[in-house]
């Protein structure tokens, strides 16, 4: 074993927690993310005094319908229905209706086995396996962040991670439990070179949520830090082929359901199309629709300052990514705070949907509660500022909740 290798090995070891420590920490973590979901439900229910009887929630509003609004109804048609084998067309016009292959399989499969076993809804369903699933994901990320910040800032983090404004999707019947706790898994496995591990992860994510190419990049960026650091410590034919199986992974994630909904319907483009129809004009052009909202919102100002604008949010999220305030998260995490959102700027539309889509940043919570920037940040501080980003939350939350999740027939703006 060469110096450098026992270097890393007692670094591991220095790292490992206490006996039975781990299982107390994970243990406040649970107990911290339950409070945090039993602070949303609440709102929830307070939502059903304002949400009008809707197909979705049927004659009878309450908790276990409130959860199945919006996505979640695709949800159910895919989990009780399975997927079209024609794409549905205007009779008029022969234009591409929207269908269920825009929606990942692994959520409303799940979903079906749990309502086969206990007979529930999927609106039940659905969103009890979503509160598991993000109870399993807060473990997860805490567990990810602690030898990198310590317990105390990964903790707050989760918290200040799970009281954020779209945090109540976390206990819905949507994907993005499943598809976060996939992520945080490829994420720990990819920082802790189980390529493997992180190749099958990143596998299943391509069956839950159209993450694969920030995934991909990450998986990349952690390849070429290994292999830079291959002097220090020899790369074995093993090692190479776990990591040449990571970024397989990946692309494989990003080929997977794209290629099912071709044989499904016999249209090779059949998912693109379908995603298309969700953007307007039925086109998807990317970038172009974020410099049109830009020009929107500084039309009195003129273009330049439209496009000052987004140059000026691209250089905050490089700053936020590569600042110094980031560098004990390390480079697996520091690239998917960078290459996540500059991804859905690319295949997004600008919409109120995008406050959902950011929940995957989780390792921006870190920052909020300055953890990854001093080292042995005084225990008020932390807790100082994470009493005041969770206040922020909840408060973000009920807007969240009664603007967006909230449906006033007859359309609305998505949650």
């Amino acid at each position: 074993m060469t110096s450098a290798e026992v270097t890393h090995t007692a670094r591991r070891k220095w790292r490992r927690p206490l006996p039975g420590t781990a299982d107390r920490f994970v243990l406040a973590v649970l107990l911290a993310y339950a409070v945090t979901r039993l602070v949303s439900g609440v709102l929830l229910v307070i939502l059903t005094r304002y949400q009008v009887p809707v197909a979705w929630t049927g004659p009878q509003v309450s908790y276990g319908t409130i959860v199945g609004l919006w996505d979640a109804g695709w949800y159910r048609e895919i989990a009780e229905n399975g997927y079209p084998h024609q794409l549905p067309r205007d009779p008029d016009t022969g234009d591409l209706q929207q269908n269920p292959w825009a929606f990942y399989p692994l959520f409303p499969v799940l979903a079906r086995v749990g309502m086969e076993l206990t007979g529930a809804s999927f609106a039940v369903a659905g969103s009890t396996l979503a509160l598991g699933f993000g109870a399993a994901a807060a473990a997860v990320i805490a567990t990810l962040l602690r030898p990198r910040v310590g317990q105390r800032v990964a903790l707050a983090a989760v918290i200040v991670w799970a009281t954020c404004a779209s945090a109540p999707v976390l206990q819905v019947a949507y994907t993005e439990s499943l598809a976060i706790l996939l992520l945080a898994l490829v994420l720990k496995y990819l920082d802790a070179r189980r390529w493997w591990a992180a190749a099958a992860c990143a596998f299943l994510t391509g069956l839950a949520r159209p993450i694969a190419v920030p995934l991909g990049i990450v998986a990349l960026v952690a390849v070429v830090v290994r292999w830079r650091r291959r002097d220090e410590q020899p790369i074995s034919g093993r090692e190479w082929a776990g990591m040449l199986a990571a970024l397989a992974g990946c692309g494989l994630a990003g080929l997977i359901w794209p290629t099912i909904a071709w044989l499904g319907t016999g249209v090779r483009t059949a998912y693109t199309d379908t995603m298309a129809t969700w953007r307007y004009g039925q086109n998807i052009v990317p970038l172009r629709p974020w410099v049109g909202i830009s020009e929107w919102f500084f039309h009195a100002a003129g273009r330049t300052a439209a496009i000052a604008a987004l140059v000026a949010v691209v250089a905050l999220l490089l700053a936020l990514a590569l600042g110094p305030w980031s560098a004990r998260l390390g480079p697996v995490l520091r690239a998917w705070i960078l290459a996540y959102p500059f991804y859905l700027a690319v295949v997004l539309d600008p919409g109120t949907s995008a406050i959902r889509y950011l929940l995957p940043c989780f390792p921006w919570a870190v920052i909020a509660v300055d953890g990854a920037w001093r080292r042995r940040a005084p225990a008020a501080r932390t807790w100082a500022l994470t009493a005041g980003w969770v206040l922020l939350g909840v408060a973000t939350q009920w807007w969240w909740l009664y603007e967006l999740w909230r449906f006033v027939p007859p359309s609305d703006f998505p949650p």
